[in-house]
């Protein structure tokens, strides 16, 4: 068995269900490339009583052929071509009676693919399950899939035969940055904790892409043949990741690239603004599945909560692939060596590192040592100072403190400077004045190697550092 990084909380669920006395039907979803299908093989050593996966804009009839295929090759005796779906998990049905009274393990992969238009696959899986399947207490059935907006709305909000049917839900998030290493350590990919920022900022806790690394080769190496070499494996991923998982991608490619245009996020009415479509309508449907994918999150503001949500473009990849890749006329294929030391790097890579940091509230509250403060996340805007005033990050928190966390990037440690200084004392006057906050403010900065010891280091209430986001919470 290949070693399993991380994912204990899934796995200890995924053990609970094995181990229950009742029929389970599970659903194991997340974000493409996340690493659902190893996570489940490996810890089943694919000792599946069946197995199947769908293929990507397949049609019915050829899904159908490939499902009678799996049977046969699950033990099935039946030659028969299955008409439709109903036939199929008949045949399926026939399959795991032969062997009663033992676990048997069920697999269907990709299950969002299955479902062509007039298939009524879904359908066919509903009678399947509420029929037979979930009188057998010694059926496990795992459905897994990357389109979190077709799980959420055929299973997760199922209003027919399926509804209140679903006995267990795993979501497989990203790697965190310190699963990241722990996964280039167990590869022996030798990588800083510098470089693993880098790398997280351009590919997310992605463990496929992880696995694309050389060993041999630098960190800039690496991006450069991934990313802008000639027969780069990740060119065309941005494409065929959002093609994969939403059937109309156009607007929603719309909304991802008016995000990324503005940094500091957008209204729902700024984002139809610049994408050009009408508010209302569908835009709202586009954004929530979005923020389902983790392509994006809503911030409130704070003193505006009501009336402030901010969207912001959080999936590191694509941010990634539009500010650079996309955008790469010189056709460089050494081209972010050769960026490491430019203005557009460094513009992007705060960016990147803020939503590093966000990813990674949990590290940030440990560090704080209020991981079990109940507590609110914002963001905040002047709604009157000139000039403006913004605070990256802000932590609300039940025991009277508010955190206004200043993110800074930088190779070093990083020295307040007076100007900065001046800054931070107006920014913090602007925030009491406008929230009428009673809780004592606290300024915490949150850099790559903390802050020089200078004259002006004292207003900082509280430091984190990158070291600080690989801890476990």
């Amino acid at each position: 068995m290949v070693q399993i990084i991380g994912r204990l909380p899934e796995i200890k669920s995924l053990e609970e269900y094995y181990n229950s006395s009742r029929p389970e039907l599970i659903i194991v979803y997340g974000r493409r490339r996340v690493g659902k299908t190893f996570l489940i093989k490996e810890h089943f050593s694919e000792n599946f009583a069946f197995y199947f996966t769908g293929s990507l804009g397949g049609k019915n009839k050829t899904n159908l052929q490939m499902f009678d295929v799996a049977l046969r090759r699950f033990g099935s005796s039946d030659n028969q071509a299955s008409k439709n779906w109903f036939d199929a998990f008949q045949k399926l049905r026939d399959l795991l009676s032969q062997d009663a009274g033992t676990r048997k393990v069920v697999f269907i992969d990709e299950m969002p693919w299955l479902d062509a238009p007039k298939s009524e696959f879904l359908t066919a899986f509903d009678y399947f399950w509420n029929s037979w399947a979930s009188s057998n207490s010694d059926i496990m059935f795992i459905c897994c899939g990357s389109a979190t907006t077709w799980i959420t709305k055929n299973i997760f909000k199922n209003r027919g035969g399926l509804h209140n049917r679903l006995t267990g839900r795993i979501y497989v998030a990203p790697f965190t940055i310190g699963e990241c290493e722990e996964y280039f350590r167990a590869r022996s990919i030798v990588i800083t904790r510098y470089q693993l920022a880098e790398c997280y900022m351009i590919f997310g806790g992605i463990p496929y892409y992880l696995s694309l690394f050389e060993k041999g080769l630098s960190f800039t190496q690496n991006v450069d043949k991934l990313c802008f070499a000639k027969q780069a494996k990740l060119k065309n991923e941005f494409e065929e990741l959002f093609g994969s998982l939403f059937n109309h991608p156009d607007r929603y490619l719309e909304i991802v690239k008016a995000l990324a245009s503005k940094r500091s996020g957008m209204s729902l009415k700024e984002i139809c603004e610049y994408a050009k479509i009408p508010l209302g309508g569908n835009v709202s449907k586009i954004i929530d599945d979005l923020e389902q994918s983790g392509f994006i999150e809503k911030y409130s503001d704070f003193t505006k909560q009501k009336r402030g949500t901010q969207f912001y473009l959080v999936d590191s990849f694509t941010l990634f692939y539009l500010e650079f890749i996309k955008n790469n006329t010189f056709k460089d294929e050494f081209f972010w060596t050769n960026l490491i030391d430019d203005g557009r790097h460094r513009a992007w890579s705060g960016y990147a590192f803020e939503q590093l940091c966000r990813i990674h509230l949990p590290q940030i509250k440990r560090k704080l040592g209020i991981s079990g403060v109940s507590t609110s996340t914002t963001t905040w805007k002047s709604n009157s100072s000139s000039p403006g005033a913004q605070i990256d990050l802000v932590i609300r928190r039940n025991d009277g403190v508010i955190n206004l966390c200043e993110i800074k990037y930088s190779k070093h440690e990083y020295a307040i400077s007076k100007e900065y200084a001046s800054e931070l004392e107006r920014k913090l006057s602007v925030f009491r004045m406008e929230s009428k906050t009673k809780y004592a403010i606290h300024i915490t900065m949150i850099t790559t190697f903390g802050i020089s010891k200078t004259g002006y280091c004292s207003m900082v209430q509280s430091e984190i550092t990158l070291d600080d986001l690989f801890a476990e919470y």
